[in-house]
């Protein structure tokens, strides 16, 4: 990281720095007075445990707008699922298209072991240039080499925004990255814009629990990096017609270099399909009262061809597994039909499904919030609707 720690006149020479510096980065001179080595890291320990704040830290951004204008395009982090690109990367890519505007270059990465026809696909999806690093050992995400990868990537063809999917690998390697480039990074984002006035990428995110949304600006560094909830951004239709550049990267040694090993891939069991790509979501919250109920859910599902969600309480209840969570803390789905029941509706599980089509809530409590925003809303005892409608569809299917 670049900059400095100034020790300021007013400096004692106390030693109560000496003794927090994680590093040993400091030391009392013979003129009782703190001094600082090379190692400092400026993380700020020893400025916030000086009693006489005689010590500052200075960040060196190199931010100034002729830097900054070297900077141009967007890039995507493609994530690959079974072989080919996943939808997230497809509503990144969306999403990137609509921020060029038509004036910025839309590239995208992919590392895998097998790209197989993703170029053409990605393409085809949005992408001006795709970015292929190939090697056997990509068959699998590690932190470390998607880590040398990017950065690499960044580095080299020094893009303007880069966007990755609020995954858990997004989650896990973005941080990263930002941290190598010394860069910010606004994770979990819902939303994203380009400033008319200035052309910085505004990236609006949940805080406070989700009741409050806060839009965030990277002015001093590059790239602008975001992580985006998936689900919530829309793909753009595809066009065969679109002609783009394929790059393959020479992946060296060093950018495969890796400290952990992956000793075995164990996929999800089930049969149904993720959350975030079905069309029908039929979620349980705390009404559900105990994990068995869920069959009811179970059921419906498998008659309309759907997938069982969740909200948070049910989870942390243990009535059903993480995977289906829908909400801020979850996953965010935009199904055609989403059915929640049993649902209060709190604003942390309606950010992570009000993007759905048509929206039926099936709840006792008339006053609950989820009949404010829902399509329709059925008022009763869900353990006679549920039955009740698994029931009818069952006798007009025979």
């Amino acid at each position: 990281m670049s900059g400095y720690l100034e020790i300021k006149d007013s400096c004692t020479g106390c030693g109560i720095c000496v003794k927090t510096c994680p590093v040993m980065a400091l030391s009392i001179n013979d003129a009782k007075r703190a001094v600082v080595s090379e190692d400092c890291t400026l993380c700020s320990i020893c400025v916030d445990s000086c009693p006489f704040e005689s010590l500052a830290v200075h960040h060196s951004f190199g931010g100034n707008k002729k830097e900054l204008a070297k900077y141009s395009g967007i890039l995507v982090l493609c994530e690959m699922r079974n072989g080919s690109p996943d939808r997230s990367t497809y509503e990144l890519l969306g999403e990137a298209r609509k921020l060029s505007a038509g004036e910025k270059e839309v590239s995208v990465l992919v590392i895998t072991d097998d790209a197989s026809d993703s170029a053409e696909k990605l393409i085809q999806a949005g992408a001006d240039k795709v970015i292929k690093a190939v090697h056997a050992s990509f068959e699998h995400f590690s932190t470390e080499p998607w880590n040398n990868v990017l950065t690499h990537v960044i580095q080299k063809y020094m893009p303007e925004i880069v966007l990755a999917a609020a995954t858990t690998t997004g989650r896990d390697v973005m941080p990263r990255v930002s941290k190598s480039l010394d860069t910010g990074l606004t994770a979990d984002c819902t939303e994203l814009r380009i400033d008319p006035d200035n052309g910085m990428l505004m990236q609006t995110r949940p805080v406070f629990g989700g009741n409050i949304m806060a839009t965030i600006v990277c002015d001093r560094t590059r790239p602008q990096m975001s992580t985006v909830r998936p689900g919530v951004m829309k793909p753009m239709e595809p066009d065969t017609a679109r002609t783009g550049k394929i790059v393959d990267l020479e992946v060296t040694a060093e950018m495969i270099k890796n400290r952990s090993k992956v000793l075995e891939f164990i996929p999800t069991a089930g049969d149904e399909v993720d959350i975030t790509e079905a069309e029908i979501v039929i979620s349980g919250g705390r009404g559900m009262k105990n994990p068995e109920n869920f069959d009811l859910l179970h059921d419906l599902a498998h008659l309309l061809g759907g997938t069982v969600g969740a909200s948070r309480a049910a989870v942390d209840n243990g009535w059903i597994e993480y995977p289906r969570q829908v909400g801020q803390t979850g996953k965010t789905v935009q199904p055609t039909t989403y059915i929640a029941v049993g649902i209060s509706g709190a604003v942390q599980h309606r950010v992570g499904m009000q993007s759905s089509d048509v929206i039926y809530a099936v709840n006792k409590d008339r006053d609950a919030n989820i009949f404010e925003f829902c399509t329709e809303g059925f008022v009763g005892d869900l353990f006679e609707i549920i039955p009740a409608l698994v029931k009818e569809i069952e006798k007009r299917r025979k």
